[in-house]
């Protein structure tokens, strides 16, 4: 029963008592019983009155406070023409109108939030309250093809071997929790310009002057030479071996510096259709006789021919370092998967796998983990399919070794990129 209901009842209740005690009263006297009695009834009438425009404001706070409980601030109440009870409700509208303008302001500017999000240009993952991705944008999705958006930290992570991206993490209030979003932005072409534009002078300068010794040594290991027949016969032949090593120890530092010049000089590719199968199979050729030696297995996968638009020798200076390092990762004794599909070339390995902590450097110029490496092998692969325009990714394989993928077609379509 609520207090309207009782009120009513103790009005009735109340009005019914004092009517029975005046009945004892005045029953002698018809005329004043009934006076008495009409005089109750008006009561009553105008208590039940009262009673109900008391308790119309009531009724009018409830029913607006269900309506804003079902968040519909598009209702308003109109003027009864009771002043309290219309300032009361000039109140309410003017409060709901607030609440709907404010309402409408926050949509507008949530809408623009997710309009920006999705035209940003970086990558935004946003979290929920317990930490796990709620929300990512086409530039997230992108860069993150193949990754577990929940690895992320911030601060420059490499992504499949090749790809550098930055990260920042901030964190913002929602309803009064705490929740984070992280921004990426795609770093690798910029650091690979700025690498290469330190190591080409790097080297430039390392040649320069090498060569000027090289040359200054060996003009005077050839004026030596000359002064032979003037050396003792007994101390001759060490005399002209001790040149002759000494000479070509001077053409193989020539050789090793050409090979640094040679990263400098990579010329723009001459771009053509080129055919991938035989592509594959003169590498498979040329390097068939290691293969054998290392007593490593070959499995060529190729579900169409096809070709693709690229130089045919850089290209195939690409297959042939991907396969020698697959070589050089297992050593001897294994196996390497050569597959050819949907657009995507992949080199996959038996070998050691990737080390952890040498994942992130291993497109760094001079980095190297082999003991006689110069570290430019991969810097080579990724200046040549950086001028060809070509995603590649470098990544362990689950099973075991490591995969080198390079996405050889754009029309690859829903072949994933890690």
């Amino acid at each position: 029963m609520n207090l309207r209901t009782k009120i009513i009842l103790w009005f009735v209740l109340l009005h019914v008592v004092f009517a029975v005690a005046a009945g004892f009263l005045v029953l002698q006297n018809r005329l004043l019983l009934i006076a008495i009695e009409i005089c109750f009834v008006i009561s009553i009438i105008v208590s039940y009155r009262l009673v109900r425009a008391l308790f119309v404001p009531l009724e009018m706070i409830r029913t607006g406070t269900d309506l804003m409980d079902e968040r519909d601030f598009g209702s308003k109440f109109v003027a009864v023409g009771q002043p309290e009870l219309d300032r009361l409700i000039e109140i309410y509208n003017s409060m709901v109108e607030r609440l709907r303008e404010e309402r409408l302001a926050a949509e507008e500017r949530h809408q623009l939030l997710q309009k920006i999000v999705e035209a940003s240009p970086a990558g935004i993952v946003i979290g929920d309250f317990d930490g796990n991705v709620e929300q990512m944008n086409p530039a997230a999705e992108r860069l993150l093809q193949g990754i577990d958006p929940a690895g992320l930290s911030e601060g420059v992570m490499t992504l499949g071997g090749a790809r550098r991206v930055k990260v920042w993490r901030r964190e913002f209030r929602d309803r009064g929790f705490t929740k984070s979003f992280d921004l990426l932005e795609e770093l690798t072409e910029e650091l690979r310009l700025s690498e290469k534009a330190a190591y080409e002078k790097l080297i430039r300068m390392m040649s320069h002057e090498v060569n000027n010794s090289v040359g200054a040594v060996r003009s005077l290991l050839e004026s030596l030479l000359r002064y032979a027949p003037q050396v003792r016969e007994a101390d001759r032949g060490d005399y002209e071996s001790a040149l002759q090593i000494a000479s070509k120890r001077i053409e193989s530092l020539n050789q090793f510096m050409r090979g640094f010049a040679d990263v400098v000089r990579i010329p723009p590719p001459h771009l053509r259709d080129v055919a991938v199968p035989p592509l594959i199979d003169s590498t498979a050729a040329l390097l068939r006789r290691e293969l054998e030696e290392r007593r490593i297995g070959l499995r060529v996968e190729m579900q169409d021919g096809g070709s693709v638009r690229g130089d045919p020798q850089q290209l195939e200076q690409v297959l042939i370092n991907v396969m020698r390092n697959a070589m050089e990762s297992i050593g001897s004794d294994g196996q390497i998967a050569v597959t050819w599909r949907d657009g995507v070339l992949t080199v996959a390995d038996s070998g050691a796998g990737i080390e952890p902590q040498a994942g992130a450097q291993l497109f760094t110029p001079f980095f190297t983990t082999k003991r006689e490496g110069r570290g430019l092998g991969l810097t080579v692969i990724q200046e040549i399919l950086a001028n060809h325009g070509v995603p590649f990714w470098l990544v362990n394989r689950e099973g075991g070794g490591a995969e080198f993928g390079m996405r050889l077609r754009g029309d690859a379509a829903g072949t994933p990129r890690p």
